[in-house]
């Protein structure tokens, strides 16, 4: 349940931070036909996102043991990509995401088109809900407890959204560089264990058969059936045998990306004011100088008196 919560709370707040910050900016601009289709592109976007998490559960149990392995390691491996770019993108972005939603906004209304401003929302939806999609269906398909991880997710994504209200309102006001590294540190677990499981599943297909030596026996900490296991496996992808790949794929994915979003990010120094050349510098010495002495003449002396 942890898990998809996170996973639904953190994609979903990012779509409606999007959605809320361009209604909040029509809003105030009294620009309510904007707001209006931008509610349309949201909603579109949504309906399709169902679809295609349907369409992929649907396809997958369709399909013999084996390719279903194979279609589950080619969802995880695409979920594990796309969130790690997700996370980079908004480690590097959380801090003026506003500020450049905001001036796309006004560029959009000031060329008298509402279309662009439809776009964003239902794109960062579509975006944000694909990403979901993918991401949950090899979540729930590596869990043991379906009905606790989609209510995970469902509460997480509903959290997200009366956040995005409230910042539409005007009523709330996050950190958003601080709750998305808090996050974004969580999420990279997770897809660090997702790594695990997208692995497994590659075995199980057919495709992955070095380092399936199991050096550890951990039966004692992921004991099958309880919350423990449940927690474990779900968070960190643990298995009660882990292989030799697997671990070693946790620890070359997790360790760079939770040093990438931990520390703190370096903000570029403002270039130093170019010095005026050398001869420049001279002359205008110079000229000052003569204008002191010119200064300091008496008006009434003449040269040579």
């Amino acid at each position: 349940m942890i898990p998809t919560l996170v996973i639904g709370l953190r994609e979903g707040l990012e779509a409606s931070l999007i959605v809320g910050i361009i209604a909040s900016f029509l809003a105030r601009n009294g620009r309510r036909d904007a707001l209006r289709a931008t509610w349309i592109g949201v909603l579109a976007a949504i309906a399709v996102c169902v679809a295609v998490g349907i369409t992929l559960v649907r396809l997958s149990e369709d399909l013999p043991q084996q390719a279903q392995e194979g279609l589950e390691t080619v969802i995880g491996a695409l979920a594990v990509a796309m969130v790690t770019t997700m996370i980079v993108w908004m480690n590097r972005h959380a801090r003026t995401m506003k500020k450049e939603l905001e001036g796309a906004a006004a560029n959009a209304l000031a060329q008298g088109s509402a279309v662009a401003l439809v776009a964003m929302a239902f794109l960062a939806v579509l975006r944000e809900g694909f990403e979901t999609s993918v991401f949950l269906v090899s979540v729930l398909d590596g869990t043991s407890n379906t009905a606790a991880a989609a209510t995970g997710a469902l509460l997480g994504i509903a959290i997200a959204v009366l956040i995005g209200y409230g910042i539409y309102r005007g009523g709330v006001r996050l950190n958003l560089a601080r709750f998305f590294k808090i996050t974004g540190i969580v999420l990279v677990i997770v897809a660090a264990g997702l790594t695990m499981t997208v692995l497994h599943t590659a075995h199980e297909a057919g495709w992955l058969n070095v380092g399936q030596a199991t050096p550890l026996d951990l039966s004692w900490l992921v004991a099958p059936g309880t919350v423990q296991a449940s927690l474990l496996t779900g968070v960190l992808g643990l298995s009660a045998h882990p292989t030799v790949i697997e671990m070693i794929a946790w620890v070359l994915y997790a360790v760079p990306m939770v040093l990438l979003v931990a520390l703190p990010r370096r903000r570029p120094t403002p270039p130093a004011p170019a010095s005026a050349p050398a001869s420049t510098a001279a002359s205008t010495e110079s000229a000052a100088a003569a204008d002191q002495q010119l200064d300091s003449t008496p008006a009434h002396q003449t040269p040579g008196t």
